[in-house]
């Protein structure tokens, strides 16, 4: 049904903490009118990755709003206050907001946020020539009409070719929680993946090994388990400057350090790693004979097949480094493999509207516009192949939301830092030959 009702400023697509963030920080601007549509009956984030203890790996101040506006009512710290748990948090001594409280904590913020749909997705998204307004069609069977629109559909699990059309009972990571009783009645479980989640997974299913006995494989492709690289230094690869200077470079050069860079945002806590080699210790001396648990590094997946019989995959690896193919055998199969965004099918209506690289991905303008006035639609996340790894930081969230809303209202709201790190990315003016 059309709306006949006056058209918003803006649309946000999507709910989740990018999306949110804008909701938070546009909360306060008179000037704009912008509506929220989330298909999840409320908000969440990664809930199947709840372990006891699992940690943002950003501090607190990477919240929703804190570096565009630390005086926001929707900060963490606000949240820490209302929740009577501000002097406990301090006591704690520790930046880092478990995963189960960040999630809490955005509940929080958009409970308190009177222009979100919820159990609501987007159809379909057309464009009127003639009122020169997007209209986002629902489910519900209702028209929203805006100026602009903001994407936040976010980053859907990813799982490789090989298990394109697996059968049986194998999960991603993002449903663990939902199933790890059942996946610990099986004999065998084999974790796929190399990055935080991965770890998480393997730590907690190594801690109860001895209490189910089941024969426990941790498959990366990766060298080595690389650990998170945190240095100052390159945290300031997450500012303004890394983005002007990423974005400028070549197409193909900014693939290629896209795919090189993954460690930068993908890799393991520190700690955590060490944490697992001191669990493995302290399981060899309790547990009779060899722990059941196999790592292996350098080996990736070629091919995976179900047995119905019995209940088993089939694994193909090859040990790259050998140049060795074998095959390992599992009851259970964790598919740590990330996310990976995908163009949203309701912008099929307005696809030459879009602007798209060379690879067939969303072009992102400097501005985050993906459209061909620069100015109309803009994309939260999945642009790490032109605003490098400040695509997927919490921390960076802020800074792009207020130069966003800049860009909504056409003019600076929230003071945009421009200049923060002390190293300098490009050649430096005026030197070159």
């Amino acid at each position: 049904m059309p709306s006949t009702a006056k058209p918003h400023d803006f649309i946000g697509i999507g709910l989740g903490p990018f999306n949110l963030g804008l909701a938070c920080l546009t909360a306060p601007i008179d000037e704009l009118d912008g509506l929220f549509i989330e298909s999840k009956p409320h908000f969440e984030w990664h809930a199947g990755m709840f372990l006891d203890g699992a940690h943002l790996q950003t501090p607190f101040m990477s919240d929703l709003v804190t570096l565009a506006d630390p005086t926001s009512p929707f900060s963490f710290l606000s949240y820490l206050k209302d929740k009577d748990r501000l002097y406990s948090f301090y006591i704690r001594e520790n930046f880092y907001p478990l995963r189960a409280e960040y999630n809490d904590y955005c509940r929080w913020a958009a409970d308190r946020l009177d222009n979100v749909l919820y159990s609501t997705s987007v159809t379909e998204v057309t464009y009127d020539e003639r009122t020169a307004l997007y209209e986002v069609h629902t489910d519900k069977g209702e028209t929203h009409r805006a100026r602009r629109l903001v994407l936040g559909t976010g980053t859907p699990p990813h799982l490789p070719e090989s298990c394109a059309n697996l059968d049986g009972d194998f999960l991603h990571n993002s449903s663990y929680m939902r199933h790890k009783a059942e996946l610990q009645r099986k004999k065998s479980i084999t974790l796929i993946g190399s990055g935080q989640s991965a770890a998480e997974i393997y730590y907690d299913l190594l801690a109860e090994i001895d209490t189910y006995g089941y024969q426990l494989n941790w498959v990366t492709r990766s060298p080595r388990f690389f650990p998170l690289e945190y240095t100052k230094l390159t945290l300031e690869m997450t500012s303004p400057e890394y983005v002007d200077y990423f974005h400028a470079l070549p197409e193909e050069t900014r693939y290629r350090l896209e795919s090189q860079q993954k460690n930068l945002f993908k890799g393991i806590d520190g700690e955590l790693i060490n944490a697992i080699f001191d669990l493995l210790y302290q399981k060899k001396i309790t547990m009779p004979g060899a722990v059941p648990t196999t790592l292996l590094t350098n080996t990736a997946l070629g091919s995976t097949a179900y047995d119905t019989t019995t209940g088993t995959y089939t694994l193909g690896l090859r040990q790259e480094e050998q140049e060795r193919d074998f095959t390992l055998t599992t009851e259970g199969l964790v598919l740590a493999t990330g996310y990976k965004y995908v163009t949203p099918e309701f912008l099929a209506p307005v696809r030459d509207r879009l602007v798209f690289d060379g690879h067939g991905r969303l072009d992102a303008a400097r501005n985050y516009s993906v459209d061909t006035t620069g100015r109309g639609i803009f994309l939260q996340n999945g642009t790490t192949h032109n605003h490098s790894l400040t695509s997927p930081d919490l921390g960076m969230a802020a800074y792009r939301n207020a130069y966003v809303i800049g860009e909504l209202l056409g003019r600076e709201y929230y003071k945009v830092e421009k200049s923060i790190a002390f190293q300098q990315f490009a050649v430096p003016e005026g030197t070159a030959a």
